[in-house]
């Protein structure tokens, strides 16, 4: 596949192109539309291999649970140390007395990176969570 950049044209309602002006002006003085325009195929290139069965992907799980909440961070911990070959990394970060937030980074097929998520946020005491996939960039 080449790089040589590649003319076409757009046609749109004026009233969304206003809105798109609007979202190229936010995104700094080093985009236009034509680099926004290409960072949304992106996005929109990821999303869909990220939603196909199979492929390698990297997921970052941010969680926020209270530490008091009995022997969750035993089961957090042994989740994670059951699926060290998914698991890449993890930040523990202290929010207040009785919050932390963790940020699991997550490799391996998408099957198996939403089966570890889904673990871990189905963990009693987990308030909350969400999991970001995103590809390795092989194919992009």
């Amino acid at each position: 596949m080449s790089n040589d950049l590649m003319r076409f044209s757009v046609a749109m309602p004026e009233d969304l192109l206003v809105r798109f002006d609007r979202l190229v002006a936010r995104r700094g003085l080093a985009k236009n539309r034509s680099e926004v325009i290409r960072d949304l195929v992106r996005d929109a290139l990821v999303e869909d291999e990220c939603a196909s069965p199979g492929v390698e992907v990297m997921g970052t799980l941010t969680i926020v649970f209270d530490h008091h909440a009995g022997d969750l961070q035993e089961k957090l911990h042994s989740i994670q140390h059951d699926c060290f070959e998914s698991i890449i990394s993890s930040m523990h970060v202290h929010v207040d007395e009785h919050t932390c937030l963790e940020v699991i980074v997550i490799r391996g097929e998408t099957g198996l990176v939403q089966d570890i998520a889904n673990l871990i946020l189905g963990t009693k005491g987990v308030q909350n969570g969400r999991l970001v996939l995103t590809t390795t960039g092989q194919r992009l």
